[in-house]
Order: C-alpha cells, then sequence, then structure tokens
C-alpha cells in the first residue's frame, strides 16, 4: 500500500479506460459540494484538534465498528458509544483495527480508510500487526500539526459547501460563527432533521414537543401551536443558512389527517392515550405537513426511508444509536408517495430527494417517479449502497429512466469527516467509467460525456439542494 493506483475503480478495457481517464482528470480537482453530512459544525466553528488515531478513525464510524464487531471486536475495545479510551486502550484498539484489516478486503471502507491513510495522513504501510504501533505514533504526530485541524483540512480538501445535520431546537451559534467569518471559504449549512418531532410513538413525545415550543416561543399544547412552532424553527432553520430539511421514518407511506383528527391524536399522544396505529396515522400525515411547509419556505426535502434502527437491542442499551447494529428493510415509494404527491408533486418550488438502501426500488420506482414529476430526484446511494458496485448499479438502473439530471449529484452522508474526499473521488471515478462506457459503445459524443461528468460534481447538487 505504498501508493494509490492512478486507475482504481476506472474500466479495465484500455480503450474505455483512456476516455474514463479524460472524464476523470476534468472532475479530479473540482470543489467538492457536500448537501448532506453529519460532520458537526463545532469542529470547524472552534476548529478543535482531533485526538487520538482510534478516536477519530475508528470509534465514531459505524462502517468499522460493525465490520469489527462481526469479527468478534467487542464494541467496548473500540471506544464506541461516547465513552472515550484512555492511551493504553486507544492504541489497543488500534491493534485490533489493523490486525483486522484482511476483513476490509472488497468493502467500500477499505477504499475510503486507504485513501484517508495515503493521501491525508501520510500513512503508506499496509495495516497489521506489524505495523500498528508505528501508524499510531505517526497518525497522532501529524494530528498535533496545524496542518490536519478541521479548519485547514476543509481547504485543503477543496470542500466549497458542507451541509451538516441539526436537531430542531439547536441554536446554530456554531453556524453563525463560520458564517461571519470572512477568513474562512467553505460555506457550512444547518439542515433542519426533525424526525423525533414527528414520532408520537416515541415515549418521550411530550418532552421532546414542549422542547421545541421553548426554542420557539410557542406554546406546544395543542396541535396548532405545535404546527406553528415547526414552521417557526424551520424559518430560523433557512435564517441561518439552510437548504434542506431531512426524514428519515421506516417508511415514507403518507396522507392527511383532517385537522381535527389530527388534533385530537396529537391531544391523545401528550397524554399517552394514542394508540400505535393513531401515531402511526400521525406520523405519515406529518410527512405531507413538512411537504406543505416545504412549499411555503422553499427548504429541499429529503427521504432516507427503510431502516431497522437499533437491531440489537442489547447494544442500544448499552452504547446508544448510531453504533452499527441499525439494518436495511424493504421499503415502497410509488403508492406511498401517491398522496403527498398528488398536492405537491407538481407545486412550484416544491424538491424532495428521494433515498434508499433498498436498490430494488431504483429502477422500479424511484427511476421513474423522478422521471416524471419535476418535483422528484433521484437520490445517490446511500449508507449500505454508497459502494463501488452500488453506484454503478445505481447508474444503469436510473439512468436509462431519468437520465443524469434527475439525480441529486453524490453525497457523503458521513461523520467520518477525512474520508469526505475519498468518498467523492470514488464518486467521481464511478461516474467517469460509467460516461466512458456509454461513450465507447456510441451512446455519447465525449464532449457531451466530458459536460455530465462535471455537471455532477458542480450544477447537478448546487441545482437539487438550491445551492
Amino acid at each position: 500500500m505504498t501508493s494509490l493506483h492512478p486507475d482504481r475503480l476506472l474500466p479495465t478495457d484500455p480503450a474505455t479506460r483512456a476516455v474514463a481517464r479524460r472524464l476523470y482528470a476534468a472532475t479530479a480537482e473540482l470543489p467538492i459540494v457536500s448537501p448532506h453530512g453529519h460532520v458537526p459544525a463545532q469542529w470547524l466553528a472552534d476548529d478543535i484538534p482531533f485526538g487520538d488515531p482510534t478516536s477519530l478513525l475508528i470509534s465514531p464510524d459505524h462502517y468499522v465498528c460493525r465490520l469489527l464487531h462481526a469479527q468478534g471486536v467487542p464494541l467496548a475495545d473500540l471506544g464506541v458509544g461516547g465513552t472515550p479510551l484512555d492511551a493504553d486502550g486507544a492504541r489497543r484498539a488500534w491493534r485490533l483495527f489493523c490486525e483486522s484489516w484482511p476483513s476490509f478486503r472488497g468493502t467500500a471502507s477499505r477504499f475510503w480508510l486507504e485513501s484517508v491513510l495515503v493521501d491525508v495522513l501520510g500513512v503508506t504501510e499496509r495495516p497489521s500487526t506489524r505495523t500498528a504501533d508505528a501508524s499510531y505514533d505517526r497518525i497522532a504526530a501529524a494530528l498535533a500539526t496545524p496542518e490536519l485541524r478541521p479548519r485547514a483540512l476543509a481547504e485543503r480538501f477543496g470542500i466549497s459547501v458542507l451541509a451538516t445535520t441539526d436537531d430542531p431546537v439547536d441554536d446554530l451559534e456554531h453556524h453563525r460563527v463560520l458564517g461571519a467569518d470572512p477568513t474562512f471559504a467553505t460555506r457550512v449549512v444547518p439542515t433542519f432533521r426533525p424526525d423525533r418531532y414527528l414520532e408520537p410513538s416515541r415515549p418521550d413525545f411530550p418532552e421532546l414537543v414542549k422542547a421545541l415550543g421553548v426554542a420557539a416561543d410557542i406554546d406546544t399544547s395543542t396541535y396548532a401551536g405545535y404546527i406553528a412552532a415547526l414552521e417557526d424553527r424551520r424559518r430560523f432553520f433557512k435564517e441561518n443558512g439552510a437548504v434542506s430539511s431531512d426524514h428519515s421514518h421506516l417508511d415514507v407511506v403518507t396522507l392527511s389527517l383532517e385537522d381535527g383528527e389530527a388534533a385530537r391524536i396529537y391531544a391523545a399522544s401528550l397524554s399517552g392515550a394514542a394508540t400505535e396505529a393513531e401515531t402511526t396515522a400521525f406520523r405519515r400525515h406529518m410527512l405531507v405537513e413538512m411537504a406543505r411547509m416545504a412549499t411555503e419556505d422553499g427548504l429541499v426535502m429529503t427521504l432516507h426511508p427503510g431502516v431497522h434502527r437499533n437491531h440489537h437491542t442489547p447494544t442500544f442499551h448499552r452504547f446508544g444509536p448510531d453504533t452499527g447494529h441499525d439494518i436495511p428493510v424493504r421499503v415502497e415509494f410509488t403508492r406511498a408517495l401517491q398522496p403527498l404527491l398528488e398536492r405537491f408533486g407538481t407545486a412550484d418550488g416544491f424538491q424532495m430527494v428521494l433515498f434508499t438502501v433498498d436498490e430494488t426500488t431504483f429502477s422500479r420506482e424511484i427511476a421513474p417517479l423522478a422521471g416524471f414529476y419535476p418535483s422528484v430526484y433521484a437520490g445517490a446511494p446511500w449508507w449500505f449502497l454508497d459502494a463501488p458496485a452500488a453506484v454503478r448499479r445505481y447508474r444503469e438502473a436510473v439512468t436509462e429512466t431519468a437520465g443524469f439530471y434527475r439525480t441529486s449529484g453524490f453525497i457523503d452522508d458521513t461523520r467520518a469527516y477525512l474520508s469526505i474526499p475519498a468518498r467523492h473521488d470514488m464518486a467521481r471515478r464511478l461516474d467517469a467509467g460509467y460516461l466512458a462506457e456509454l461513450v465507447a459503445g456510441h451512446q455519447l459524443d465525449e464532449d457531451e460525456a466530458l459536460e455530465t461528468a462535471v455537471d455532477l460534481v458542480t450544477t447537478i447538487p448546487q441545482r437539487t439542494f438550491k445551492l
């Protein structure tokens, strides 16, 4: 692993590879537009130095932790769950990671980790038991330098736009700090993520909506007040730079309740008297309400459904959410979204991006929806599908029906800050390869392919997310 092969992920046919090289070269150094991610704004606002290699590259990365856990490594040994390891524990965790390096062969995580180790951290020896301590020391020393502080890396990575994911009651102070700093070129925008405030089946729903009311300075003891508070917080987010709202429920079934019925279920939910059927109906109704609000405030609506969260209850109780045991489920879009799209699918200014971890829906449902509704875009492969083979399948599944310009552009959807350029580089290489194949098959001229390759990393995500 002394270096990364310049043709990685490009086509193997020599003639097609030559075209792909030219297309990739035109996009390789373009700025990164990252319209959906999870890097905390505070890291950049306070320019917080990173700690040790384990707390940066292993503990917060559920892609890494889940594979190590599957190999028998206890999550507690990896610093998962927010409790930091001491210095000895952090080094032991790094050794476990290096010893388990073969388990990453063929995975997307391997591609990103190699890129981070070589391109960002200067580690050129393959992780192993033999190299673990030396690589740990090298990375730890690098993390102590100004060049590897969050702001310096944003400039080095060429990140022009970075979206965070934020709770509706967040005061967004860190975003204001960044927005007011003329020395920091990256545009950091918040994303309105209201999931838990739309789920009245949660035992803490009454406390959540009370906190929502405090943040909005609106009484949320009534349904009308609750709706007003959500509208207020969306306006606040937009005033602080937000361009989208993000929604991740188990499904995307939508329906519209009469105001009186919605108010009745809301009141029952606050008192703990609502049935499961009622709370489910309310959540589905609120997705339509989010779309209505989007037609008024202009926030792009992104849907990330189809994940069974916290599949292993003992792990959730011990380590909390986002610790590697969220598992995809089947999801349906066509019938589920019809009530929402009947009302808003052709509304002026409304835009919605559909993401999925059920790739069977790409060609069957998402591409046809994006191929008709001017409001709908086919989101890039997400989470379990943001891997080379799946990205290729996505392009094949979506393009013939919806084309390139009804897609979202790549999203990295990551907390792993150092891997952002590696993930976007992966997408650029794969798109260059796919376009080169269309050129080789005489379906596109090379000048068209070149224009499309550039648009996929510039114009398309900017338009989709109103940037």
